[in-house]
Parts: C-alpha cells; structure tokens; sequence
C-alpha cells in the first residue's frame, strides 16, 4: 500500500498539465429531462409502482452519465493522456490551439475521417495535435480543452 502512495505521490509531482472537463448543468438537465418524459410513459402505461422504479432509477443515473461525460486531460514528463487515450510526446508534432470557429470546422467539414477525435460538444475551443509517427496512420488528434492555449504551449514547448 506504501509502495502504490508513492508511486503516486510521484506521478502528481511529475504532472506538467491537468484539466478535467466536465459535463454542464444544462446537459445533465436535458438528459434528465429526457428521462422523465420516459417515466411519464411509463406511467401513462403501467401502475404507479413502476413509474416510482423508473423515476428512481432515472435519478440514480445521473451521477454515472455525469461521471461518464467528464474527460481528463494530463500531461506529464512522458506522455499525454486523454481518458483512456495516451500517446508518447515524442511522437507530437505541431501543437495549434484552436478557437471556436477553427474547431467547429475541423469537427465537421474539415474533419479528416483518420484523425482522432477527443472532443465534447459542449466546449467550443481546443487543440490540435499532429501525430509524427510513422507506424501510426491517425494524422492528428483534435483536443476539448478550456485552457487550449496554456495547452498548446506546454505540447510545443
């Protein structure tokens, strides 16, 4: 248990960049909304036992969709990691922090179908990265982030 803190302790202290995305009240009260139009099927359908399940049920889901919608962006002396994704600085390329229109095209139009998207659509700006490896056929990667330049910097510099 010991060895595991530490190796943790050193981990946070090698971290050059951190940002979690998280999902906004706006989205989550849509889904439950979408939800409760759902239960009140339900209801109109079933008996009243099985509408106070479904509200129940629709309720407890919120925290897990919430949970399941937020993205963590980390940078640290080897690699970036983006949720489950993770890639070698070594083979980043140019980084290019991207405002709203700039990554509203790249995330529809200008999108290229073997690029690797990481993107919420509720955050407007973000980062794209170009990918320099040779085995590897995605072209670059198009980030969420709020804090795209501060981003950008650190994967240029």
């Amino acid at each position: 248990m010991e060895r595991i803190r530490r190796e943790l302790q050193d981990n946070l202290a090698r971290m050059v960049f951190r940002e979690v995305i998280r999902p906004p009240i706006w989205v989550l009260a849509f889904i439950y909304f979408m939800f409760l139009s759902l239960v009140i099927a339900i209801w109109a359908a079933l008996d009243t036992t099985a509408t106070m399940i479904a509200l129940a049920i629709a309720t407890l889901a919120i925290p897990f969709i919430a949970r399941s919608l937020t993205s963590r962006i980390s940078i640290d002396q080897r690699e970036l990691r983006i949720d489950k994704a993770h890639i070698e600085l070594k083979y980043l390329g140019q980084a290019t922090a991207l405002d709203s229109k700039e990554m509203g095209r790249l995330r529809t139009r200008d999108a290229d179908p073997a690029s690797h998207l990481i993107f919420r659509f509720w955050q407007s700006t973000g980062v794209k990265v170009e990918i320099n490896d040779p085995r590897d056929q995605t072209p670059y990667w198009l980030i969420t982030s709020k804090r795209n330049k501060e981003l950008a910097e650190i994967l240029n510099g």
